[in-house]
């Protein structure tokens, strides 16, 4: 009962995805785009509460009683055990920058464990997409080709791929960031959601974010495991609700968390 109710659920909901993130291009590098500034202080745009209003309608109406929550809007609460979770513009830093590198993020919870979820670059016309039991897909254009996170096993030959650097300093954990960085082969920047499509290809081997929302993990954890690697915590929990997240294969997973493990809790 439960995998015919998670593929219904997703064969309907990955096409709505494609075209909410589709939606975010008539605004994207736009010199009408208006920026505006949250109460804490990060930016949105209409791009952001389109594609979530998008997403939020359809789904509810398709499946009235899941739940649903995202960034712009908060929380719909459901009876159904699956709840939505969506992130319209994940690095918006970068759309409003002109940066094809962000993505829309739809994952699906069920029992508040990740069971499907998708990363969305329009501006790259790319994807890679996961549902529990059937394994990771990664679209360019129209082809489509299962996703695979690398088989590196040293740090020492690895590339390490994070969001904003100074967000580990917030934490009080810049000796992560700088561990991570002297032991890889290469550090960059290429983080979001678009960090960890680089992971469940393999074109990266590790992603390590100090801060996360549900809206930012939900939709990683399914890609990751279903691509053979590990989304976890910086403790080695393997969940979506910590604030926190890691995603590498499995071969380096351990050297990842003896490094992580260092930082001070967040809670």
């Amino acid at each position: 009962m439960f995998e015919e109710q998670l593929d219904r659920r997703w064969s309907e909901a990955l096409p709505l995805a494609l075209e909410a993130a589709a939606g975010t291009l008539v605004h994207f590098q736009s010199p009408r785009l208006v920026v505006e500034q949250k109460s804490d202080l990060s930016p949105v745009t209409i791009a952001d509460r389109e594609a979530e209003l998008f997403l939020r309608e359809r789904l509810l109406a398709r499946f009235p009683d899941d739940g649903f929550v995202g960034e712009e809007f908060g929380e719909v609460a459901g009876h159904s055990g699956f709840r939505w979770v969506v992130d319209p513009i994940d690095g918006t830093k970068s759309f409003i920058s002109g940066v094809p590198l962000y993505s829309t993020l739809l994952g699906l919870l069920w029992q508040d464990q990740g069971v499907a979820g998708a990363i969305i670059l329009p501006g790259l016309d790319e994807a890679v997409s996961a549902a529990r039991g059937r394994g990771a897909w990664h679209w360019r254009g129209r082809q489509r080709q299962p996703a695979a996170v690398s088989e590196r096993g040293s740090l020492s030959n690895a590339i390490f791929v994070t969001s904003q650097v100074d967000s580990f300093a917030r934490r009080g954990a810049e000796s992560v960031f700088l561990g991570l960085q002297q032991a890889a082969a290469i550090t960059r920047t290429w983080g979001d959601g678009y960090g960890y499509l680089l992971v469940a290809t393999g074109r990266a081997d590790l992603m390590v974010d100090p801060f996360m929302h549900l809206w930012d993990a939900a939709a990683i954890q399914p890609i990751i495991d279903e691509a053979g690697g590990a989304f976890v915590d910086w403790r080695g929990n393997p969940t979506v609700h910590s604030g926190e997240g890691l995603a590498t294969n499995r071969h380096l997973l351990e050297s990842v968390l003896a490094v992580t493990r260092q930082a001070p809790s967040l809670s």
